[in-house]
């Protein structure tokens, strides 16, 4: 009997120690798995280069955090999808990668449809939504009593007032004529414009709208002409905005374009051509040649990293990078604060962040819970194309 016993008790003490070895493995690899980054965003089509942009931005990011110990001491990780500019993939790909990859944090990309197709699934789910490029004003201002999105990025209202003051600084513009793209992003910035030229007392010579598919707009550009319009605020991504151009050109009428930054997202100068440098458009910051400091380093970073780039070229579009940059490192920041990555837990971390050395600027105290836009009327430059390369316009 006793010796059952003794046999039954080595047993059990064998299991019970196998079963403290698994459950002692079992929370080392729980403590060691990846935190989760995702990202939707385009990633195939005209505005491919924006999602690669944003792609590299958040893996140099993620990179220099990793090499200094991750974050909670977890490593971060990337896990992407494309949503080919297309809001009810976006919208699946939101859900699959909250859903079934459990990621702490989503990132959104160049496309104001998409994102406001995702943001009340965000806030739904109490997920933290990062926006690094749409600027339609109602992605962070989405009247959510409890929200969860935030943007390093331009915001529409924000940008409509500089662009209207840039056009009457440069051009002497006072019988603008605006060009948007057919959809919610074009709408934001009509209200956007709409609001900055009443505020000077200035009226627009007309609005013309046109869709993405549009291989031409020469109806809508001599409705404005017609109307003696004598600058053109323009809001729409690469190929529509390319197609402005191109019809300006068979129409053969020099006007000043002022632009959103919807040419900077992909391969403008090759779709628009020679006339592309026509185009004025803003941006939260560009590389140049003379770059200094943490620019320059993250540069030297890109090329080590992407063989491919060898140029300041082969940087474009530097404001998705940028941008990405900066909240990949912010968003790190908030999950430090928050202790873990229960999604409310993060959003509140984002309020607590006091200062952070960016390569856009040094963000202090970038976030509070009636502020989620983290850049600025401060924080615009005006470029252009010359070539394949973004560079600032000069003075």
């Amino acid at each position: 009997m006793f010796s059952k016993l003794l046999r039954k008790t080595g047993r059990s003490l064998k299991v019970a120690i196998l079963a403290g070895l698994i459950g002692s493995f079992s929370l080392a690899a729980s403590a060691e798995d990846p935190i989760k980054i995702g990202l939707v965003a385009a990633l195939s089509g005209q505005s491919a280069k924006s999602g690669e942009a944003i792609t590299r931005g958040l893996t140099i990011a993620i990179e220099e955090i990793n090499a200094n110990g991750g974050v909670l001491g977890r490593p971060l990780e990337l896990v992407r999808r494309d949503d080919e500019s297309n809001p009810s993939k976006g919208l699946l790909a939101a859900r699959e990668l909250i859903q079934r990859e459990q990621v702490a944090v989503l990132f959104g990309g160049l496309d104001t449809p998409v994102s406001l197709a995702i943001v009340p699934l965000a806030n739904q789910m109490q997920v933290p939504f990062m926006g690094v490029w749409a600027a339609g004003t109602p992605i962070t201002r989405n009247g959510a009593d409890d929200n969860y999105v935030f943007r390093v990025s331009a915001v529409d209202e924000i940008v409509d007032e500089a662009l209207v003051q840039y056009a009457i600084d440069n051009y002497d513009m006072n019988n603008p004529g605006m060009i948007l793209i057919n959809n919610p992003w074009g709408e934001s910035n009509e209200s956007g414009f709409t609001k900055a030229l009443d505020s000077r007392g200035m009226s627009t010579a007309g609005i013309e709208r046109f869709e993405s598919s549009d291989l031409d707009v020469v109806p809508q550009l001599t409705r404005l002409r017609e109307a003696g319009a004598d600058t053109l605020l323009m809001v729409a991504n690469v190929a529509p905005s390319a197609q402005v151009v191109k019809s300006l050109d068979r129409m053969d009428w020099d006007v000043p374009i002022v632009s959103h930054w919807g040419p900077a997202g992909g391969r403008f100068g090759e779709l628009a051509g020679p006339s592309a440098s026509n185009v004025h458009f803003i941006q939260t910051f560009t590389f140049t040649e003379d770059q200094a400091g943490k620019g320059a380093a993250i540069f030297e970073a890109l090329q080590q990293r992407y063989p491919a780039i060898e140029s300041l070229a082969d940087v474009t579009p530097a404001v998705g990078i940028a941008n990405a940059y900066d909240a990949l490192h912010l968003t790190a920041l908030a999950i430090e604060n928050a202790g873990s990555t229960d999604g409310t837990a993060i959003r509140d971390g984002f309020y607590t962040i006091d200062s952070y050395e960016g390569l856009i600027k040094t963000f202090e105290t970038p976030f509070t819970p009636d502020e989620h836009d983290a850049l600025g009327p401060n924080d615009y430059v005006f470029t252009h194309f010359v070539g394949d390369q973004i560079v600032p316009v000069e003075d």
